[in-house]
């Protein structure tokens, strides 16, 4: 889309910013040992601790993805926040008391604290590493497309501001500065989020969703000629080209030196010719919006209903609505989904998005984005299986949300912040499905990134709102990024140096030793942000959430559970849950699409690997505690 700087979101982004730095060099002051920095001296108050595992755990998958992948693709997008929930339930009754009487700092401990072993250390310090790097690629790219719309800056300087503040963040103070970051955004994104909801069902519907000096656009109908099934002669328009792509025709035309793209469509017995978005790049690189300079603004916001039917009658728009209201009025009309088809052309490539109409029953339920009704194929269904699997499996076993458990005092309290998280995270995610809603509804999705749906939400209701919004989502990813990086650095000056090799650090050396590597992983995380930008944060955090559950939580579970469990098991489960989830990963279709191939073609067309990792990474240990003796 087209932006340009908000000085009132550039205002609230520097206050937000500069009171996260503030914290930061506060408590940077009082940390001086090892303890203090990666576990805040097990001191944080249950209730404290309990929101800052909400404010750990909303990300940038959260607050932007989902409220995204529900706008695209319904329930479908919903179904995350449900798996990202229910994971919570496997931590609180399995994990989270037990997990706290075993560790000091990091995961490795907990899993050391009955072996001793270096083999075990170095297995579950990669995996941490692993785990964490992909959990800080979603929340780099969702900084990347918040810093744009906010700053009016390119997505590469979101990525790079979210690295060099988190690292100041976590080079400074460590956990306790994390902790107080993430207990104030959780807090204010689940009060803004609540606003946002109440403007949502304040709103209402409306067929024409204009906003404050912003009509919302009418999309062009023409009536063709036709011969043969190709267009010959459109009125005061010059044919240019027509083009089938996956068995719908599209039709490029030219008025007043504008090239411009329609979608062929039959309706009512006859042919119309459909207005969509397009983006052409020519083989030097030079990009046309809907064939115009993108400096010309002339590309739009989209997100409407075609059709709103309240109590059976058709109307143009609606008062205030109730939270149910709302949902029965959604699937009782028809949405307008915009449908993104991409493919070669005479003058270079060409990305189109098209209108696609949807009963909103149909938008309701299952099956846009996972085909997992009949007809759906077997890699569809294990798809979708494999996902769900890896939310519920994955949450217990994010090393960052594992070592939050350590800055309480005790087991007890460590259940506390549990239920306390459960609760307030429960909640967000409700909101999330109105906001969701309201932007599939409220035309302000923006085709090239589903990741700024709620804060563009938030900018039809008033630039205040919106800068308060998207200042506190900003403030989010910097949280669980500060989160991710104490995770990382642990495992690598308290695992690796002074665990795996010997190294033997003080108590002041440990701490000089994580900030560095904190200020490494930091400028690490910045490439992959710039890297995978435009993908949708949620999807790349199901990755995250598949290599946590495959690599780690069969150690966990095994080693609180079963007696016979041994090092080497431990050791090899870890190593078998990483190789075979990234080989599925790096293999799926998605990463075929990034190596710039066709994901038609990949070896498979599996999405999530957790349905193959999980099982084998579970059987590797039970096979080798078996049979084999722990090697220390």
């Amino acid at each position: 889309m087209i932006y340009g700087i908000s000085y009132t979101a550039l205002f609230f982004f520097i206050v937000f910013v500069g009171l996260v730095l503030g914290l930061s060099f506060y408590f940077g002051r009082k940390t001086k040992s090892a303890s203090s920095y990666y576990a805040a001296g097990g001191q944080i108050h249950w209730s404290i601790n309990g929101v800052a595992f909400a404010g750990d755990y909303l990300s940038a998958a959260s607050f932007l993805g989902i409220c995204g992948m529900i706008a695209v693709s319904g329930f479908d997008g919903f179904l995350y926040a449900i798996g990202f929930l229910a994971g919570w339930m496997v931590a609180l009754f399995l994990v989270a008391e037990p997990f706290k009487k075993l560790g000091k700092y990091t995961f490795s401990d907990a899993l050391n604290s009955t072996f001793k072993s270096r083999l075990v250390t170095l297995t579950a310090s990669i995996s941490t590493l692993i785990v964490s790097i992909f959990y800080l690629i979603p929340q780099m790219v969702g900084a990347g497309d918040l810093v744009t719309p906010l700053l009016g800056l390119p997505h590469w300087v979101g990525v790079f501001l979210v690295g060099i503040i988190v690292i100041v963040i976590v080079a400074t103070a460590g956990m306790t500065s994390t902790t107080y970051v993430q207990f104030l955004k959780g807090g204010l994104l689940i009060v803004l989020s609540t606003i946002l909801t109440i403007y949502i069902l304040k709103n209402g519907f409306t067929l024409n969703p204009d906003h404050k000096n912003q009509a919302y656009h009418e999309f062009l109908e023409l009536s063709p000629e036709i011969k043969d099934g190709k267009v010959e002669r459109v009125e005061n328009w010059n044919v240019i080209t027509q083009t089938e792509v996956q068995g719908k025709e599209f039709v490029n035309l030219e008025k007043d030196g504008v090239s411009r793209w329609f979608d062929l469509v039959q309706s009512d017995n006859r042919y119309v010719l459909k207005e969509v978005l397009s983006i052409t790049e020519d083989e030097n690189g030079t990009q046309l919006y809907n064939g115009e300079p993108k400096e010309n603004g002339n590309f739009y916001q989209v997100g409407h209903l075609s059709k709103i039917i309240v109590n059976g009658k058709e109307v143009d728009k609606t008062g205030p609505v109730g939270p149910f209201e709302y949902l029965n009025i959604i699937k009782e009309s028809t949405v307008v989904r915009f449908t993104n088809v991409k493919f070669l052309d005479n003058n270079g490539n060409v990305s189109l998005f098209y209108q696609n109409e949807i009963e909103g029953k149909d938008f309701l339920l299952p099956g846009l984005k996972y085909k997992i009704g009949k007809g759906a194929s077997l890699w569809s269904k294990m798809d979708f299986v494999s996902l769900m699997l890896a939310l519920f499996l994955g949450t217990a076993a994010l090393p960052h949300i594992l070592i939050r458990y350590y800055t309480v005092h005790s087991p007890r309290d460590a259940r506390k912040s549990t239920i306390l998280a459960i609760a307030a995270i429960g909640t967000f995610y409700i909101l999330t499905l109105f906001m969701g809603l309201g932007a599939a509804t409220n035309g302000v999705m923006d085709v090239e990134s589903s990741n700024m749906a709620a804060p563009l939400l938030a900018r039809a209701f008033g630039v205040v709102l919106f800068s308060v919004i998207s200042a506190i989502a900003f403030a989010t990813v910097l949280g669980t990024v500060a989160g991710l990086l104490v995770a990382s650095s642990g495992a690598i000056a308290h695992d690796l140096l002074d665990g795996y090799f010997n190294k033997n650090l003080s108590d002041v050396n440990k701490v000089k030793a994580g900030k560095i590597a904190a200020i490494v992983v930091g400028l690490f995380a910045i490439a992959l942000g710039v890297s995978f930008k435009g993908m949708n944060v949620s999807f790349l955090v199901g990755w995250a959430f598949a290599i946590a559950a495959s690599a780690n939580l069969p150690a966990i579970l095994f080693l609180l559970f079963w007696k016979k469990t041994t090092a080497k098991g431990i050791s090899w489960s870890i190593v078998m849950g990483i190789v075979s989830s990234l080989a599925i990963i790096l293999t799926s279709p998605s990463m075929w699409a990034l190596y710039g191939l066709n994901p038609i073609d990949a070896i498979h067309q599996l999405e999530n690997p957790a349905i193959i990792s999980f099982p084998l990474s579970a059987l590797t240990l039970f096979l080798i505690s078996s049979f084999k003796k722990n090697i220390k």
